[in-house]
């Protein structure tokens, strides 16, 4: 896990570390059944977890983000595809026969 700042990453934890974080009644019990059940040995790794989660989850929402702007890109430079029945039939025709393509080549390639 790395920070998505510009912070180094040791000065990052060191902030981290000295920030005081309160939790809900409802979190400390789930945290505190955590820790019972063995699955985590502390409420420090609960939060540790949760960030973890929570930057992974925006990473995700980044992607899917910039991949949305390249489908608007792409729509507005008329690459875009109607979608019916008949395009889809015809976007699977497409693929099997790109397949298709591809296997012939790789059948016939020497190696």
């Amino acid at each position: 896990m790395g920070p998505s700042c510009n912070l180094p990453k040791a000065r990052f934890f060191h902030i981290l570390k000295a920030m005081d974080v309160h939790l809900t009644p409802d979190q400390k019990a789930f945290a505190r059944r955590a820790i019972e059940s063995g699955r985590l040995h502390s409420e420090q790794d609960a939060v540790q977890e949760a960030l973890a989660l929570w930057e992974e989850r925006e990473r995700q929402r980044t992607e899917f983000l910039l991949t949305l702007d390249d489908a608007r890109a792409s729509l507005s430079r008329g690459e875009g595809r109607v979608i019916t029945q008949d395009s889809m039939h015809q976007l699977a025709q497409e693929v099997k026969n790109r397949g298709r393509a591809r296997l012939l080549t790789d059948l016939t390639t020497p190696r």
